[in-house]
């Protein structure tokens, strides 16, 4: 069973996903940071595949994204740094990653890779969900990767349906109509939202990202989900961190205290 499946069928609330960009804050810190993830408490490890225009993030993962190119970073480092992760990782690990870089690197090479060193799915932010049909699900499937799409305030019913209907996986609920970034709190307009989409009793988990940052706004996103995604507020932790593995730990404990 894939690691997203077997996550979800025994743990229903208070999913926590931490992204992070690969290569980032150095080059060398990639498995370093998910074993850190892992020890932290977190449930599912998302890793940014650093690309020079990451549309859907705002400016803390943009920079992330810059230095961790300036690093070195690639494609190809990413796996030849991940082979063998899954002797110490046990956790789902989820590649985020923009379509233009993935298809110059070859679709079916990508999937193959993800596959051989333990990857259990993939979140391509661009990629059209027509497109994903009618090319790629059936390599999506062939090598074991659940795909996630994302939905939005402004995605329709229909179109959630239509998302939950080819959805194996989870749902990102993009917690506003905006780039990523940390927010103090969680908006009544945001909350009206998150209880639409509830009443609609979707077959996929639901993973609220975009403003989750601490104790609190996870606590909140998980009263209307079954959890919550970190992203900016993680990246400044750790991009001037002197003992990485300790503040990692220490901020994931922050936030998953009850």
């Amino acid at each position: 069973m894939n690691r997203i499946h077997y996550l979800f069928n025994t743990k229903k609330e208070r999913v926590l996903s931490i992204y992070f960009t690969a290569g980032f804050p150095n080059l060398e810190d990639t498995v370093p940071v998910m074993e850190a993830i892992q020890d932290g408490g977190a449930d599912v490890i998302e890793i940014g595949v650093p690309y020079s225009d990451p549309v859907a993030d705002g400016p803390t993962i943009q920079d992330s994204n810059k230095i961790a190119l300036d690093n070195g970073m690639s494609m190809k480092l990413l796996f030849e740094q991940l082979k063998g992760f899954r002797a110490k990782v046990h956790l789902p690990v989820v590649l985020m990653g923009y379509l233009n870089p993935i298809i110059q690197f070859g679709m079916e090479a990508f999937c193959q890779k993800c596959k051989e060193v333990g990857v259990d799915g993939l979140i391509v932010p661009d990629l059209p969900m027509q497109q994903y049909l009618e090319d790629y699900k059936a390599m999506f499937d062939q090598f074991g990767l659940v795909n996630t799409f994302l939905i939005s305030p402004q995605t329709s019913e229909k179109r959630i349906w239509e998302i939950d209907e080819n959805t194996n996986g989870f749902i990102y609920m993009v917690s506003s109509h905006a780039i990523t970034g940390a927010k103090a709190d969680i908006s009544p307009e945001q909350v009206a939202y998150f209880e639409r989409v509830a009443a609609m009793g979707l077959k996929n988990p639901r993973l609220i990202g975009f403003g989750i940052s601490d104790a609190k706004t996870f606590g909140q996103a998980s009263q209307y989900s079954n959890g919550a995604i970190i992203g900016s507020a993680f990246i400044k932790k750790i991009k001037d961190s002197k003992d990485l593995s300790g503040d990692i730990r220490e901020y994931i404990q922050s936030v998953i205290k009850p």
